[in-house]
């Protein structure tokens, strides 16, 4: 039966509805016209094509940006159950032409851009969900804009919109409503009809200008095929392409619009990036239902449920046939109580959790996770057109064996091998074009600069920073190094100009480092900051370090890192004086932050290792002797230099009896242990091992007046809480048991611990076999390891 009376056969769908796009596939199988037009921009006709070739697989996405600012942006989803898909596939393998007929993307681009507030990207999501006919707009003022779906729903009697629509449509089979394939687009156009009388426009004032330019499409097709023209579009629209204004009236709103030059493309989408709320995704909050209603023939339910069983038995639960069998009898019986045609996602997520999940929301949530929303990824074909650095980076993807995947994953990188150096170096040149497809994290069991762990997680929306990223060049390579020299320039912080050279050492970009470092010569030598240089200095050494290992050249590095320290050193001290403790903490942590990079900078083989480490340690001695700098700083300089063995026990010992002395205040005594044994740096096993530095503490604390003691303990509490808890257990009983009682004769034979007065050769030798074994040193250890633990 074919219905072409009243001159056109208007499909009205809800986009993204698995019932519409089976009642789309009937209807056009029983109308066979001659041509199928399409709501989405005219621009994407050249795309259609593309849609029979193999390689492509939805879910994806038509994406639009304007060829100058590729930001500016636009997608049009499709998936697999999407009836404008649907309509795609039906006329490319019948043989009939498919056009789209909304507004221009030309036209979509420039005027978001020249009318809304905020990214070009989110506007033309924005838009795009204004087109749902019958889904959800729940991101608009219910005073302004109405909800279709909402009004029908309640008009109906039923509170839930979304489950009104499943009962009438989604879960009614075939063609829909009854055996008239046409019947359900008859019934929408009437209830859309209704609505538009009452309503008018409904608030989406732009609808007006685009149902003119689909009109003024329409006339076009039916001057060229006749009256056997098919349309699939928002049912909200239908009623105002059923109107025939005059065609004077439609170009007169169309004429003056802005325009901007548009390039399109199809790209992968995702069934994750389907449901969310905001945007064209709206109200689709189960695209894996979704598709799995539209790809099941027949018994949707009961296979919906052997999927569920086969997830939750991959994921070491029992779960027998028995339980599929008593869900499926269980959601159907819940459908029958509830006056629903068919179970329902809420009917067979109750069963889910009743039968399978014993009640716990645990499980379910990974059901929900992995099959309600599911982990699709579409794929497109190459010779889909794309911008030339989409291309590169497809052929880096390919031979680095690197596919981009929707779920979270962990990448573990050994950088001694070629391959995954090779994919550290494209991930640290993404992150550079802004691009953030993997994410560094810390890596497990090892700290060795030749290995890297990265987070990946690919979403669709990278297409668009790939497009905009374009911009720097034609090559992943290119682009980085076209960025990474515009950032260094732009840099007004001489941490960020360093933090970028670490950066173009680890993406490998050695025609951007001569720029960047040239610019970090020029910003290091106008800024007299010695908080910035001492913020710049890791950065800038930790370069160094992951120079060794990629191979790379990093003399000019070298030198920037040797005349930022000795700028440090001269520096520091005069920083350090007359400041409160706020500044001083701060100080603080510059002192430890430069302490580290010395001891990188100045290693043994290094260039920069000469005389380096022995001017820090005179810096160090100037500010643990200056009464002007601050107690924490002064006893973080004691604390390094004692820890790299410039300074004996003896002479911290006295040190710190100086401070602790009655003639000391307090509070800045209080803060010379927070410097000494505080901030992390292992100075509670120090007080363990150490009954001298103990017993000054112990004794100093007992010997703070009343009134000074609420004052100090605020800070003692702070650093006394960061050890762990088996340090502050074993402080707490060597202070119980009082000073002398670790270095007696008794207390040793009585097996308490901590070390004898002299070294006991026979406990060094023990350790002798397991310290071969962590230094690979085989049977060599007699001689080896005695004089390393000697």
């Amino acid at each position: 039966m074919t219905t072409f009376a009243a001159g056109l056969l208007l499909l009205g769908v809800r986009h993204h509805g698995p019932g519409s796009a089976r009642a789309v596939r009937a209807a056009l199988e029983a109308a066979r016209p001659e041509v199928v037009l399409i709501e989405g921009p005219p621009e994407a006709d050249a795309l259609i094509p593309l849609a029979a070739e193999k390689d492509m697989r939805p879910p994806v996405a038509l994406l639009a940006h304007v060829v100058d600012e590729p930001g500016r942006s636009a997608f049009w989803p499709l998936a697999e159950f999407s009836p404008e898909w649907v309509a795609i596939r039906w006329a490319l393998e019948h043989g009939v032409p498919a056009r789209f007929i909304d507004l221009p993307a030309t036209h979509t681009l420039a005027w978001g851009n020249e009318e809304e507030k905020g990214t070009a990207e989110e506007k033309g999501q924005e838009e795009k969900g204004e087109e749902e006919a019958g889904a959800s707009d729940r991101s608009v003022d219910a005073d302004v804009r109405i909800d279709p779906l909402a009004v029908l729903a309640e008009t109906a009697g039923h509170d839930d919109p979304e489950r009104w629509w499943e009962d009438v449509v989604e879960h009614r089979g075939g063609a829909g409503i009854g055996a008239d394939p046409f019947a359900p687009f008859t019934a929408l156009e009437e209830a859309m009809g209704a609505l538009r009388e009452v309503y008018g426009v409904g608030g989406h004032d732009r609808d007006l200008v685009r149902e003119a330019y689909m009109r003024l499409q329409l006339r076009a097709a039916q001057r060229e095929f006749g009256d056997e023209v098919a349309v699939v579009c928002g049912a909200w629209h239908v009623p105002a392409l059923r109107q025939k204004p005059s065609v004077a009236a439609d170009r007169a709103l169309l004429k003056g619009l802005p325009k901007a030059k548009a390039d399109m493309t199809w790209v992968p989408w995702t069934h994750r990036r389907l449901s969310r709320v905001s945007g064209y995704g709206a109200g689709i909050d189960s695209p894996g239902w979704y598709g799995h209603l539209f790809a099941a023939a027949d018994r949707p339910v009961e296979r919906w449920m052997t999927k569920v069983a086969r997830l939750l038995r991959d994921e070491d639960r029992m779960v027998s046939s028995a339980h599929v069998i008593e869900a499926v009898r269980l959601a159907d019986t819940l459908a029958a109580m509830r006056g629903r045609p068919l179970p329902g996602l809420t009917e067979t997520t109750d069963a889910v959790r009743a039968v399978m999940c014993e009640g716990s929301d645990v499980p379910l949530g990974l059901v929900h996770d992995r099959l309600v929303v599911g982990d699709v990824l579409g794929e497109v074909p190459q010779s889909a057109p794309a911008v030339p650095l989409q291309r590169d980076l497809a052929r880096a993807q390919k031979r680095l064996r690197l596919k981009p995947e929707p779920m979270e994953r962990e990448l573990e990188l050994d950088l001694r091998g070629e391959t995954d150096a090779g994919r550290s170096r494209l991930l640290h040149r993404l992150r550079l074009l802004g691009i953030a497809w993997g994410e560094p994290t810390a890596s497990r069991g090892s700290t060795g600069t030749f290995r890297e762990t990265w987070r990946l997680h690919w979403e669709p929306e990278l297409s668009v920073r790939v497009a905009e990223a374009g911009v720097w060049g034609t090559t992943v390579l290119s682009a980085a190094t076209g960025k990474a020299e515009a950032d260094a320039v732009a840099a007004h912080a001489l941490a960020d100009v360093t933090a970028l050279a670490e950066r173009c050492l680890l993406a490998e970009l050695p025609d951007a480092l001569p720029v960047v470092m040239r610019v970090l010569a020029d910003r290091a030598a106008l800024d007299a900051d010695v908080g910035h240089l001492a913020q710049a200095l890791p950065a800038l050494v930790r370069s160094l370090r992951y120079g060794d290992v990629r191979g790379t050249d990093t003399h000019a590095l070298t030198d920037v890192a040797v005349g930022l320290a000795e700028r440090i050193f001269v520096g520091l001290p005069p920083a350090c004086a007359a400041i409160d403790a706020e500044a001083a903490e701060h100080m603080r942590r510059h002192v430890d932050a430069v302490h580290g990079a010395v001891g990188l900078l100045g290693e043994p083989g290094t260039a920069a290792s000469g005389g380096i480490r022995e001017r820090w340690h005179s810096v160090l001695r100037v500010l643990a002797g200056r009464d002007t700098v601050p107690g924490v700083i002064r006893g973080r300089a004691v604390r390094l230099l004692l820890d790299d063995g410039e300074l004996g026990q003896d002479e911290a010992a006295r040190l710190m009896g100086l401070v602790l002395s009655p003639g000391t205040e307090p509070g800045d005594a209080a803060a010379w242990i927070e410097g000494f044994v505080g901030g992390g740096s292992g100075g509670g096993m120090l007080l363990v091992h150490d009954e001298r530095l103990l017993g000054l503490v112990d004794a100093w604390l007992t010997g703070v007046p009343t009134g000074a003691f609420t004052d100090v303990l605020p800070l003692l509490r702070r650093t006394f809480s960061a050890y762990e808890a088996g340090v502050r257990r074993t402080l707490g009983e060597l202070v119980r048991r009082g000073p002398g009682a670790r270095g007696s004769a008794e207390a040793v034979a009585s097996g308490i611990p901590g070390f004898a007065p002299d070294l006991d050769p026979g406990r060094a030798d023990a350790v002798l076999p397991v310290l071969s074994l962590l230094l690979g040193l085989g049977e060599a250890y007699d001689d080896d390891c005695a004089g390393v633990v000697r």
